[in-house]
């Protein structure tokens, strides 16, 4: 049976470098896969994977409102599909999620998706929630601090590169606009909020 694959990281792990490549090993061998990509990230241009190395390949753009089952099964008329991968999955709707698990239990199709773990503010996205529940295989994708320990947050920084608390948790941006962080620096990042505003406190 096909598996759901849920690979997570804080920004800048690589993650559409190694979406990308799982693509190309599969058209390397005869293969077809579908990739998606969400309509709000535009930063490189509308169904466009691009990765920070230079790697870029054509994606179908996905909407909140989009049946992702009902896309892939109708790839799977023409021709046969063998693998579909999700760039930015933590976009996902709890119902996009599990439409993945049909892919793979009705359709007998792979899905790897690709995505962040946290916010800004520490709090899981739903499309990450949902995935990290359902999916067969969870698999953590590295990247370091600027102090060299593992990063597993994400801070938020405004024009002047101070970490911001507040906002709406979809806004997209890179480098200009997030750093990758160790916890410890997480919290010392925030540590200019009030006590009851720490990380992790609703």
């Amino acid at each position: 049976m096909a598996k759901l694959y849920f690979y997570y990281s804080a920004m800048n792990a690589g993650k559409s470098t190694l979406l990308l490549q799982s693509s190309y090993n599969y058209h390397e061998r005869g293969m077809r896969t579908l990739i998606f990509t969400p309509a709000v990230d535009d930063r490189f241009g509308t169904g466009q994977v691009s990765s920070r190395i230079g790697l870029s390949a054509e994606a179908k753009p996905f909407h909140q409102t989009d049946n992702l089952f009902s896309h892939v099964n109708e790839a799977c008329q023409a021709t046969p599909l063998h693998c579909v991968l999700v760039d930015e999955s933590q976009f996902l709707t709890k119902q996009q999620v599990r439409q993945l698990t049909d892919v793979c239990d009705q359709l007998d199709v792979p899905v790897l998706a690709y995505g962040l773990r946290t916010d800004f503010r520490g709090r899981l996205f739903e499309g990450s929630m949902h995935l990290l529940a359902l999916a067969d295989s969870l698999v953590e994708v590295k990247t370091i601090c600027h102090c060299g320990r593992k990063a597993t947050m994400v801070l938020r920084l405004d024009t002047h590169g101070t970490p911001v608390k507040d906002g709406a948790q979809v806004q997209i941006g890179g480098n200009d606009r997030y750093m990758s962080v160790c916890r410890q620096h997480f919290k010392q990042g925030m540590a200019h909020r009030g006590a009851a505003e720490l990380p992790f406190e609703d």
